[in-house]
């Protein structure tokens, strides 16, 4: 989908962040942003997957610019952060995607290590980034905090015991914060998407029956497209429309979990 392609500019004049915008479900939000209207900071590991994100939303009209961000580091996010504010005036909407995970092991399998890549990229970074966000958020007249999580956090997934509770801590900081900043007129919420990404196309490659397996649990059929069904739901959130919205989950899986 490109980025030009919805005419309804409901993001106009609005500036956001994306982490893990390089690729994926990531790009696939920055892209329905930049499309909305939002000029849109691809903040990325790489600039080598950040920097075509963001010119392919210039060539079609759109405002974006990378940002080189590690968000394991505290000091990484400010400094995007910072930048941001610098070059666009402000900062309205912050989406947390951007998420490292480890290899499918049961438990007694797990090394330990495994938790610290997932928990730094999915709960510390979240932290960090509505820290370093918070100043702007309040200071906008519609603040947005995004976390993506995963529906593996609602339900708990097989196989995968660390990533679940990683994403499980990113509902309830969303949660927590939705109470503590709803007096400020920021709302916070999480999306749990499934959708076609380069980390799921690596997946199907090593089983391949696991798509049809999934589209045959899913009551739509198909997967999800991070553009036109993930970023959709985010641009959504972000927007004037979901403005009594706040401290919820949105689980965009096509059917998949109904237990919410």
């Amino acid at each position: 989908m490109d980025v030009n392609t919805n005419p309804s500019q409901r993001l106009a004049g609005r500036v956001a962040i994306v982490t893990g915008a390089g690729q994926g479900v990531g790009e696939g939000i920055a892209r329905k942003l930049a499309a909305e209207g939002a000029s849109v900071v691809i903040a990325a590991r790489r600039a080598a997957t950040g920097e075509p994100v963001a010119q392919a939303i210039r060539d079609f009209g759109g405002v974006a610019e990378c940002i080189v961000t590690d968000v394991t580091t505290r000091a990484s996010i400010e400094e995007c952060v910072a930048l941001t504010v610098a070059h666009h005036g402000g900062l309205d909407v912050m989406v947390h995607n951007a998420f490292a995970g480890g290899v499918a092991s049961r438990l007694e399998e797990t090394p330990p290590d495994a938790w610290f890549q997932m928990s730094y990229t999915s709960a510390w970074a979240g932290f960090w980034c509505a820290q370093a966000a918070f100043p702007h958020l309040d200071a906008s007249d519609a603040g947005r905090l995004i976390l993506v999580t995963s529906p593996s956090g609602v339900e708990g997934s097989a196989n995968i015991p660390l990533y679940s509770p990683a994403k499980a801590a990113q509902r309830a900081m969303a949660k927590s914060l939705a109470r503590e900043w709803g007096p400020h007129g920021i709302t916070v919420n999480c999306i749990a998407p499934v959708a076609e990404t380069p980390a799921l196309a690596g997946a199907f490659a090593q089983v391949p029956t696991l798509r049809g397996a999934i589209e045959a649990r899913t009551p739509l059929g198909r997967i999800g497209d991070p553009v036109s069904d993930i970023g959709g739901v985010v641009a959504f959130l972000a927007g004037p429309d979901a403005g009594y919205v706040s401290g919820q989950t949105i689980v965009c899986d096509g059917g998949s979990f109904l237990g919410l």
